[in-house]
């Protein structure tokens, strides 16, 4: 059709909510999703970052609240990344990191493993 008639015509339609489980498959599934990106931020500094599949939907469950869809994503997972992101660079120890439901509930901390002894540690408990 010619873009200038369709141009008049009006174009109402509504959108559906997205529901928790889209909010997980859109943090974990395509090619530059925000999770992945959060791994190969702290692949740089040589340290694994895994998300429990509890923590995903946690994270879902929080953007499914604010009722804005997808664009909660990125504020809630910055939330509780922020410390992380400032302690890795600290120390050189640290292998692995993985995120739990209870850290993104604020009722406990990300278990932290070292390279050499393998003993899985806590940060501190964010004070929120």
């Amino acid at each position: 059709m010619i873009p200038e008639f369709l141009g008049r015509l009006p174009v109402i339609f509504s959108l559906q909510a997205m529901t928790e489980e889209m909010l997980a498959r859109v943090m974990t599934e395509p090619k530059n999703a925000i999770l992945k990106q959060y791994q190969k931020l702290l692949l740089l500094d040589e340290v694994d970052l895994q998300f429990d599949a509890d923590a995903i939907q946690a994270v879902a469950v929080k953007a499914a609240e604010k009722k804005t869809g997808a664009r909660a994503l990125r504020a809630i997972i910055e939330d509780f990344m922020l410390d992380i992101m400032y302690e890795i660079p600290k120390d050189d120890m640290i292998g692995r990191v993985t995120i739990t439901k209870d850290y993104i509930e604020n009722h406990g901390s990300p278990k932290i493993e070292m390279r050499e002894s393998g003993e899985a540690t806590l940060l501190t408990q964010r004070n929120d």
